[in-house]
Parts: C-alpha cells; structure tokens; sequence
C-alpha cells in the first residue's frame, strides 16, 4: 500500500518528536503493508515548516531505516494550510508537492466551517497547474451535514482522501459514516494514515480497507490512485462497487 499523509517527521509538527518515533511509525507502517509513506508536516503559520527543512529530515529519515532495515519509503510532501497555501507563489508552492510529485498539493480540510472561497481556491490551483488533494473532509461538521459541498470541487478534479482512523471508526461514528458515505458516492479517492504516533491515531491502513468490503475498490484507494498521483498519471478507473456497498455499508440513520 501507499500512504500519502503522515507527520513522520522529527520534530517540526504534532507528529513524530524523536527519530525513534519516528521509526516507530515507519516499523508500523511495514508491518500494516506499507510500503512508500509520504512525510506531509503541516505548513502553517504556527508550524512554518520550510521545504529545506523537509528535504533534510526525509534524507536522514530514509537513511536511519535503511540502518535499521525498515524497507518503507519515505517521500517528501507538505500538509499545507488553505490560507498559507494562497500566499504563496507557484515556485515557493512546487517543493511542497504530494509524494515528491511538483504539480500534487495536498491541503488540510478546515475542521470547523467551510470556506464559501473553497472552490475558488481549488479552481485557481488549478489554473495554475496544480491538482488539490482534500485531506480529511469527512472530519468537518459542514460536510457531515452535508456531503454535496464536496461535489463542485471534485467534478472541477480536486482529490479527495480519507483518514484510516475515519473508516474503521477511530474518530467516532460521524466521520466514519461520512466517510463511507463519500466513498458510496463516489466523492473519495484515496486512504491515508494521517499518522502522528505509532499508537494514537495509527497507521491501520490495512484495517480501513478491510472495513470498506470490496477488494478491489480498497485496493484502488491505497494502492492504485496513490501511485498515479505520485506518478503524474491518469487516475486509474474506479472499480464498480455493489449497490449494497459490501456488508459494512453505514445505515442512512447514522450518516
């Protein structure tokens, strides 16, 4: 599986503190199936994480697991703040790229309210040349509400990627039905960890694809659409899911 959303790196977020952590995360990751892991820190303004600072921490970070033997590879990348993303310049926002991949942004979903100038963020990335990787949305009480909010910014090519600990109802039972029911209606495109520690809020990338029932949609979601992201390819096709959307479809009272 690929994850493309982890704060594995030491020291520069609420993620990893220590290089140990940090293998900590990297040691779980394999062991969940992992096999590329994207260092995203956030970048905002109290976390001003600087692309010369990342680069740095994912050269030592890949050669500290490959001293250890951890065969998991850690990609650079950047959970940027909507605001701070809007100020920056095309070039100050490429070494920020998803997976080391110039032209992927991945931005964090507010977790309260739902910025009207959203779309109109997303849309000028766009023009721009960028494609936005929403992470997180099903986490917003906006989008629990209502999930249609999403649907202008993915027909106009945002992606969309859910957090594991959503699926298999970690974070409780609102994002876990929004989740799913994103994914039931085709408005989620990728899984990732959003993964801080080892142990609170963990990897469980291979339990969230268990928990959606269908094989190959889970495969598509971990597996397929991260590697084209990473790749600057076409996104594969989305496998067709049952219209009873396996046996753990969320009932329409808990959506």
């Amino acid at each position: 599986m690929i994850d493309l959303h982890s704060h594995v790196l030491p020291g520069v977020d609420d993620g990893a503190r220590t290089l140990e952590e940090s293998l900590d995360i990297l040691r779980a990751a394999g062991e969940d199936g992992v096999t590329r892991l994207a260092a995203t820190p956030h970048v905002r303004d109290d976390y001003p994480t600087t692309p010369a600072t990342m680069e740095r921490l994912v050269v030592a970070l890949n050669a500290a697991a490959e001293r250890v033997g951890l065969p998991v590879d850690v990609l650079p990348g950047a959970e940027l703040d909507l605001l701070f993303a809007a100020r920056l310049d095309d070039d100050s926002l490429r070494p920020f790229g998803l997976g080391g991949n110039p032209s992927v942004l991945l931005l964090e979903s507010p977790y309260l309210g739902w910025p009207p100038l959203l779309p109109e963020l997303v849309f000028g990335l766009r023009l721009r040349g960028f494609t936005v990787v929403l992470a997180h949305p099903e986490r917003n009480p906006d989008i629990q509400k209502n999930r249609e909010l999403l649907r202008p910014l993915v027909s106009g090519g945002a992606l969309v990627q859910l957090t594991a600990a959503s699926l298999d109802g970690r974070l409780g039972r609102r994002p876990q039905a929004t989740a799913h029911a994103l994914l039931e209606h085709g408005l989620a495109h990728m899984i990732a960890s959003d993964a801080h520690t080892p142990d609170v809020r963990a990897v469980g990338m291979s339990a969230a694809a268990a928990r959606i029932g269908h094989p190959a949609l889970a495969r598509w979601l971990t597996e397929e659409v991260p590697a084209a992201v990473l790749a600057g390819a076409q996104l594969p096709p989305r496998p067709e899911a049952p219209a009873a959307y396996g046996a753990l479809r969320i009932p329409w009272w808990r959506r």
